[in-house]
C-alpha cells in the first residue's frame, strides 16, 4: 500500500489535520492535498473554455463529416455503450490495452468526441496516463494544470479542466510530472473525484497506461464503472490479451476496440455503401 495513502490513513485516525502528515510524505508531494469534491455546483460555469484547434497527426474524428468510416466506427462504439448505460448506471470508462503503440489514447480521444457530439451530453476526457500523457499534445493546449496538480492540491478542480469551445467535450490533462504515479492514484481523492464527477458529466473517459506496462490501469479500474481494451490487428498476440485480461483485479470489461484494420478495405465498403445509399432515387408516392 502507499506511503502516502498510510499516512493520510494514520492522521486520521489520529484525528490530525492533513498538514500534519507532511514529515511522513515522499519528497515531491506537498502538505496541502486535494480537497474533497463534496459540492460541485457552479463548478461548470468556472471552467475555462479553449478553442477547438486539433493536432493535424493527431487523427480525430470529423464530427461534420459523418458518412466517413472513422466517424462512423465511433459512432457505432457510442451506440453500444449509450445502449448499455440505460441498462445500468454506466458513467466512467477506463480506456487501456495491453501494451503501448496500440490505439488506446487514439480510440479514447475519438470516442469522448462522439459522445460530446450528442446534444446535452456533457463529456469529460481525462488523461490518466501520468508515464506519457498525450491528450493535451492532441488538442495543443498545456499539460498542467491538470489531474496531478489538483490531486496534489495545487489547483482547484475546475482549473484542471478545460471546455473545448462549441462542443460538450471538456478535457482534464495530465498535469505535471510526478515521481511515482501509483501512489498518487492510490489517493482517496482519486476515488472521490471519480464519484463525484457523473453529477456534472454523463461520460468520463479515462485514458489510462497499457496494462502490461503499469499498474494504474488496473487500479484505474476497479474505481471505475467498465473497462474498454483496445488491441491492435497485427501488432496485439493472444498471449497479451490474455494476461491483459487476467491482471485485471475486477472484471468490469465490457468489450474490446479493435484497431489497425486495413484502411483500403474499410473505406471502399463504406465508399461503396453511401454510394449507393445517396443515389438511391427518391421513391415516389
Amino acid at each position: 500500500m502507499s506511503r502516502v495513502y498510510d499516512a493520510l490513513r494514520r492522521a486520521e485516525n489520529a484525528g490530525l489535520p492533513r498538514a500534519a502528515v507532511a514529515p511522513g510524505l515522499p519528497a515531491g508531494v506537498p502538505p496541502a492535498l486535494a480537497p474533497e469534491t463534496s459540492n460541485l455546483d457552479g463548478i461548470l460555469e468556472l471552467i475555462s473554455e479553449i478553442p477547438f484547434n486539433p493536432n493535424p497527426e493527431a487523427h480525430l474524428i470529423d464530427m461534420t463529416r459523418p458518412d466517413a468510416a472513422p466517424t462512423e466506427e465511433f459512432r457505432a462504439l457510442r451506440t453500444r455503450l449509450n445502449h448499455m448505460q440505460t441498462l445500468q448506471p454506466i458513467h466512467t470508462v477506463v480506456i487501456t490495452s495491453p501494451s503501448p503503440a496500440e490505439g488506446k489514447s487514439f480510440s479514447a480521444v475519438n470516442l469522448a468526441m462522439a459522445e460530446a457530439n450528442i446534444a446535452g451530453n456533457l463529456t469529460l476526457l481525462a488523461d490518466f496516463d501520468f508515464r506519457r500523457p498525450i491528450v493535451h499534445n492532441m488538442f495543443q493546449v498545456e499539460r498542467s494544470p491538470g489531474i496531478t496538480d489538483y490531486l496534489l492540491g495545487k489547483v482547484a478542480l475546475h482549473e484542471a479542466i478545460r471546455k473545448v469551445a462549441g462542443t460538450n467535450l471538456y478535457i482534464m490533462p495530465a498535469g505535471e510530472a510526478v515521481l511515482n504515479p501509483l501512489e498518487l492514484l492510490n489517493l482517496r481523492e482519486v476515488k472521490l473525484m471519480l464519484e463525484q464527477l457523473p453529477s456534472l458529466f454523463n461520460w468520463i473517459i479515462l485514458d489510462s497506461p497499457p496494462l502490461l506496462f503499469a499498474a494504474d490501469a488496473n487500479l484505474l479500474s476497479t474505481l471505475s464503472h467498465g473497462t474498454l481494451l483496445v488491441v491492435r490487428i497485427g501488432s496485439t498476440t493472444i498471449d497479451s490479451v490474455t494476461r491483459a485480461m487476467q491482471s485485471l483485479c475486477q472484471n468490469n470489461v465490457m468489450g474490446i476496440i479493435v484497431n489497425g484494420a486495413r484502411r483500403g478495405e474499410l473505406y471502399s465498403k463504406y465508399t461503396y455503401y453511401h454510394s449507393y445509399y445517396y443515389s438511391k432515387p427518391a421513391v415516389q408516392s
